[in-house]
């Protein structure tokens, strides 16, 4: 589903996407008539912008994934601000995207979340780097209490597995590897996978996932 009250770009990116054998099932342009549709439609994925008439969009997308535990939410903007990338993160959301991603990327992304995969912008990654306040003095601290199991862990999860993936690269039980992200989430003082592996990348705890040209 995708909730835009610019309806150009939202009927842009449909049929965008429908070209890449995606089914988008609904768009909405206001917050009030997402959360009625999110009910009924029950999408697999939410591409959500900021800037909606009714309400900020990121309350609404944390409200979403609140309301439907199995959706994923992609908040997608004009804006590349870093405020709103740490927010995206911080939020516990799926994922963040800027108006002008190529439309491929947007497909990898979509299919990501459903995966439960984290899809890392390392240009975005580093400008949020200077905006996340006094815990970046305690990064360095907070990564050292990683095992190196967890930073396996990480270095997986900022390299875009999902949990069975990172499960059946290191020989142990989702429920195992379950247990190492949230060992993970708790030691770096953060709420997601997402925020998890963006601050890994940032911080040079884990090697940035390579692009293939």
């Amino acid at each position: 589903m995708i909730v835009d009250d610019h309806k150009l770009f939202a009927e842009a990116v449909r049929t965008a996407l429908e070209r890449w054998d995606m089914d988008v099932v609904g768009l909405a342009s206001t917050a009030e008539e997402a959360g009625r549709l999110v009910e009924t439609l029950r999408p697999d994925v939410a591409l959500v912008d900021i800037g909606l008439p009714d309400e900020d969009g990121l309350s609404l997308a944390e409200c979403l994934a609140k309301r439907l535990p199995d959706l994923k939410v992609i908040v997608v903007t004009a804006s590349s601000s870093p405020r709103w990338v740490n927010e995206t993160m911080r939020r516990g959301l799926h994922g963040f995207l800027t108006k002008d991603t190529p439309v491929a990327q947007l497909a990898d992304s979509v299919r990501a979340a459903v995966d439960g995969r984290v899809l890392i912008n390392q240009g975005l990654a580093r400008a949020a780097a200077g905006n996340v306040g006094p815990q970046e003095q305690h990064a360095a601290l907070l990564a050292e209490q990683l095992t190196d199991r967890e930073r396996q862990v990480l270095a997986l999860l900022a390299q875009g597995n999902s949990g069975k993936q990172i499960a059946a690269e290191l020989a142990m039980s989702p429920n195992t590897v379950r247990t190492h992200v949230q060992a993970i989430l708790s030691k770096l003082q953060v709420h997601s996978r997402l925020e998890a592996a963006a601050f890994g990348v940032r911080h040079g705890i884990v090697t940035p996932p390579r692009r293939e040209p």
